[in-house]
Order: C-alpha cells, then structure tokens, then sequence
C-alpha cells in the first residue's frame, strides 16, 4: 500500500528532522566544549530511595545465572550476562541499566553484595554489548539506579573499586551531556535530565552538574507534562516510572537542603490524580498508547504519596483520557484523545475512542495492551484492530512509520525511523468531546475523531452512557461523512476485546460474560454478535489468549449500531 495523502506529511517530517540534526551540528560546531567534560566527582554524599518494589527471590534466580527481563529469560550456566547477545533489545535495556541490582539489595547477604560488585565490574571493564548500552535512556536508567544502589555496591568495596565506581558515574553523566547536546528524543531529554539531577546531588563537585539538571529538568516538565497532569506521549506506562524517579529526586533535594525547582513540585501534583483515572479496581492501569502489564506494587506505592482517600480525576482533556463510575465498582476509561505529536509517538496506538469496562477487581473488556518485547507483537498490538473500538476496512485509523515503504520513499523511512523510532505519521487530529450526566443521573460521554477521514472520508461517532448503579452500559457508535462530503461505504468491524479471565459464551442474539464477579450479557440491536480468538499481549507472564466480541457490519454515512452491556443477578 502506498503512501496516498500520507506522502507530503511523512517529507515535511523528514524535514523537520533533518532540520533538527543541522541544527544541533551548528550548535556543536561553534560552542565551546561543555564545563562538564572536565568535572570528576569526588565523592558519594547520599543514596536515593529507590520506589520499585525489589524481591529477594529473584536474587535467588540471579545467583543461579537465570536472568528474567521483559518477558524473556537467559540462562548464562555461570558466565556473566553480558557474555551474551541480549534475546532482545527490551531486555537489553533492563540488563544494562542495572535496575535489577535493587533485588540483590533485598537479599540482604554478603553474597548479594559480592555479586553486586562482580556485575558492575564485569560491565566496568567494557564487556557486552556496548551499542545498546549507551543508548541515552539505558545510560539515565543506569546513572539513576548505580546512584540509588550504591550502598549495596560499595559496601565493603575497596578503595580501587570505589574510585573505579566514582570514574562510571562520572562517564555516564558526561555522556548524558554529550547526547544531550547533540540531539536527542523528547521522552529521552526528560530523563536524562533526571538522571542528571540525581548525579549533581548525589555526588561531591558536581554543583555544575547540578545547576544544569535543574535546568533542564525545569524546562523538560514544563514542556512535556501537560495541564491535566499526562505525559504528552500520553503513555501511562512512561508517566509511572517518571513518578517513580520524580518523588526520590524531590526528597533527594530536600536531603541536601535545597529547594526542589517549581516544576517538580508541579509535576508530581498533577500527575498522581491522573493515574488514578487510569487505575482500575484489580489496580492496573488501562492499557492505552504503550501501556503493558502493571506493576500493582509500584502503582499501590504512588499512590500511597497521593493520600489514601484522593479522589481520581474524571477527565484529562489535554491527555485526552475519560473516566465514568456507577454503583457496584463498574468502571469505564476511555481513551478521547488525539495522536500525539511525532516526536512522542513512538509506542501510541491507534486506539480513539476505545474503552476499557471493569467491576471491582473483574476486568471485563480492555485493549490487548503492549507487549513487553518482540517487535511485530508490539506493532500489531498498536493497530485499531487491537483495541475495543471500530476499525474500518480492515486498517488502522493512525499511519505508522514502518518498513518496506514504496521504493522512492523507503530510504528516508529507514533513515527517519533510525532517528526517531516506529511513530504516528498520521493519525486523528480532531477529537470532539461532550462530557455531562442525563435527567436520570446516568454519567454520558460521546466523542468523535477524524481518524479515517484522509482516506475512507467518514468520521467514528461514539456515546457511552453508564446508569447511577453500575448495571447497565449502553453505548452507540455512528458513522458520518467528512467536510469533504467524500464518505462512501466501509466495512466496519466494533471489537469488544475481553480479559483472559472472562469466558464468553452465546445466550439467544447476545453473549454472556462470566468471570469471577457478577456474569454480564452483551447485546446489540439488529446486529448479531459472533466471537472472535483475540489475545491479551499485557498480562505479567506474556501473550495470553482470549476472546473478543465483534460486530460486523456496513458503515456509511449515517449508519448508528445501539449496543450495551448489563450486569445480571448472580
């Protein structure tokens, strides 16, 4: 399939990039060299807490050379880990930033800390691959967790090792500058300045480093967290571990007694209700725009810092995220937004106006979530198809950046992807949104986006009206022409994706949900339901197969499908 009316977008951002990379070689070309590249740190004043829940037994698995990250395992029978090529580039990243050194810590022995020291060794003395290892968000991630681990590290170090230690943290942060001042990804700017901020604080003679994270930091949040409290990737997944580092770091300033810039301060209060809006009752997070499995440990520990009874914000309008609560625990988020700019797009999908419908602790219908590795599960899990919304004529309501392209094209595209990841080309650009409650109390939302207006003319209308207690959804999807006038007739697929733990099963024209709670039944006017395999890609241990609803049909202009889910007596 061609570019289409997809072409001139895709060269003005190739363009732009260029643009960006001529940009940032001036700059190189008639600064002086960075007063960083001459700073050593002296010495390690404080070790930040470090927020991700650790485990001891996975300490176990380390010891016995079994190393488990993103979803895939490595079993080095002895040998170092970084002997061998990664199974993936996901599980690279976790090896190399070292974030796993915080269950050694939680082992509590003398031979977690031996091994502690051999790691950081091994990979001191150049060995792995060292390509991916200086990627500049693998070099924060590191920066950040050496600097939170370094008691465990340390302890009982010699004094080579310490200054061999100290001479690490002193490249990475160099590093940091480097790339920082060639050039580098948004989401990748806001945590290296982070990593930075860290480094300045936590070592001695690093006052410079200090001022110039504080800087930086100040202006990335400012430019990156949105009014509402989102990340502008709108991914929920990166605004969790940015929380994760931000609530250290702003108690790490108040350890040195200094003040923590306005920005963080900012950031954290308007970030922590978003998460709540995202948060279902088994304690995931909705799996929208790159978001996998859900670490409830590390959600619980946020939130904890938002007090136990803050309430959830119910609609993040700049994010683009809505949330509609009914008696009994039911619960629907729904994703309102439109695509992210490029730069923040790389792991969006394309998933306007799908929903997510929980119970309590039951989940009900989700999106299939993103993977934690493998690339073309990754691209297929950011497809419209993927999630519980409507896809017309088999295809996607967001262009991806993806590989083969036409052959004039297909150089750029590999050059453009190398630069800036798999991102949105294009996608919905208008999103109209109505929020309110009806005459009988019920919580409405309706919604509608462009998404498919530049190539099939029409536009996805959708209504969710949720009753006070809970029992009943009802939701309606309809169909309208562009401005354009151009909407001819598509074939429409509404998806229903369900959770692993529901079975479905036929009851006359509609489907009966079943799963730990109270059963529900799906029905839709004029249009019989059949089920479909899907399959969950965000579940803690991997792809997972499942159901999904889906009902198909013939969309035109003025088409409208009435479906909804009730809650049933026990």
């Amino acid at each position: 399939m061609g570019w289409g009316p997809d072409r001139w977008r895709f060269y003005r951002l190739v363009g732009h990039e260029a643009g960006r990379v001529l940009r940032g070689a001036a700059v190189r070309a008639t600064s002086r060299p960075s007063a960083l590249a001459r700073l050593r740190p002296t010495g390690l004043v404080i070790a930040p807490q470090d927020l991700r829940t650790s485990d001891a037994t996975i300490a176990a698995d380390i010891y016995a050379g079994l190393f488990v990250f993103a979803g895939r395992a490595l079993a080095t029978g002895g040998r170092s880990p970084f002997d061998f090529a990664p199974p993936s580039p996901q599980w690279g990243e976790e090896l190399y930033g070292f974030g796993w050194l915080r269950h050694l810590r939680a082992a509590e022995s003398a031979l977690s800390r031996s091994n502690a020291r051999a790691f950081v060794q091994d990979f001191m003395a150049g060995r792995g691959d060292q390509d991916l290892a200086q990627r500049p968000a693998v070099v924060a991630r590191r920066l950040i967790s050496l600097l939170c681990q370094s008691p465990l590290v340390l302890e009982g170090a010699d004094h080579a090792f310490y200054q061999a230690f100290l001479k690490l943290i002193g490249r990475s942060t160099r590093s940091l500058d480097r790339a920082l001042r060639r050039g580098i990804m948004p989401r990748d700017r806001l945590v290296a300045a982070v990593a930075l901020a860290y480094a300045g604080l936590c070592c001695e003679g690093f006052e410079p480093v200090l001022r110039r994270g504080t800087r930086l930091l100040h202006r990335e949040l400012t430019r990156q967290i949105l009014p509402d409290g989102g990340h502008r990737s709108r991914d929920p997944g990166f605004a969790k571990d940015l929380l994760l580092d931000l609530l250290p770091l702003r108690q790490s300033f108040l350890s040195r007694d200094i003040a923590p810039p306005e920005a963080l301060l900012n950031a954290i209060d308007r970030m922590l209700p978003l998460l709540r809006l995202l948060r279902h009752g088994d304690a995931s997070l909705g799996h929208h725009n790159g978001m996998g499995a859900t670490a409830a440990d590390q959600l619980a520990t946020l939130l904890v810092y938002d007090g136990a009874l803050a309430k959830p914000l119910m609609h993040a309008p700049h994010t683009g995220y809505a949330r509609l609560e009914g008696g009994g625990g039911t619960l629907v988020v729904a994703d309102i937004g439109a695509v992210p700019p490029p730069a923040y797009s790389a792991a969006a999908g394309a998933g306007c106006l799908s929903f997510e419908l929980s119970c309590g602790p039951q989940r009900l219908v989700v999106n299939c979530g993103m993977p934690a590795t493998g690339e073309e599960m990754r691209e297929l899990a950011r497809t419209t198809a993927a999630h519980s919304t409507v896809c017309l004529a088999d295809s996607s309501s967001c262009r991806f950046l993806a590989l083969p392209q036409p052959s004039v094209i297909h150089p750029l595209a590999a050059w453009l992807k190398r630069r800036m990841g798999p991102i949105v080309v294009r996608g919905p650009a208008e999103v109209t949104v109505e929020r309110g409650s009806d005459a009988a109390g019920a919580a409405v939302l309706a919604a509608r986006h462009d998404g498919y207006a530049p190539t099939l003319g029409l536009l996805h209308e959708r209504r969710w009206r949720l009753h006070p207690d809970g029992a009943l959804l009802e939701g309606h999807d309809g169909f309208v022409r562009d401005a354009a006038g151009r909407g001819g007739p598509a074939e429409a697929a509404i998806r229903f994706h369900l959770h692993p733990s529901v079975r479905a099963s036929r009851v006359g024209r509609g489907v009966r949900l079943a799963g730990a709670g109270a059963p529900w039944l799906f029905e839709a006017d004029e249009i019989d339901p059949v089920i479909e395999e899907s399959v969950f890609f965000a579940a803690l241990n991997g792809a997972r197969r499942t159901e999904q609803i889906v009902l198909h049909l013939t969309a035109a202009d003025g088409t409208r499908v009435a479906w909804r889910f009730r809650r049933l007596p026990d």
